[in-house]
């Protein structure tokens, strides 16, 4: 179950993760309507594409996290115990990793989002 509950908040996080990346793409949008110089529009287009990868990355995470929290509820109900040969064919070792890298990248991304939009913007 700590498995099942950590997926939970995973998938929280990232539910909230959606949502600030919605916020940051429609003050892009916002932004690329007005005038701007060539380095502020240069920047521009890079978070737009960043956030577009970002959401592509948290979609695929984010179903992988679901499928896994379902499987995890599936043994639960079956009453049958998560062995370490399950554990491991359910790659739950992969999915933490990708899941941190993620947390790490993206945290990254919003400190240099903040200091663009610090330099050029604020």
């Amino acid at each position: 179950m700590a498995l099942h509950l950590r997926y939970r908040l995973w998938i929280a996080e990232i539910n909230s993760d959606i949502t600030i990346l919605r916020i940051f793409e429609d003050y892009i949008e916002s932004l690329s309507a007005k005038e701007a110089e060539p380095e502020v529009k240069s920047g521009i287009d890079h978070f737009h594409d960043q956030f577009k990868k970002f959401r592509a990355e948290i979609d695929d995470l984010r179903h992988e996290l679901h499928l896994l929290k379902m499987k995890l509820g599936a043994y639960a109900r079956n009453k049958v115990s998560l062995d370490y040969k399950a554990y491991k064919s359910d790659k739950h070792i992969t999915l933490r990793k990708n899941y941190q890298a993620f947390r790490s990248h993206f945290e990254k991304l919003k400190k240099e989002f903040s200091r663009f939009e610090e330099k050029w913007l604020g």
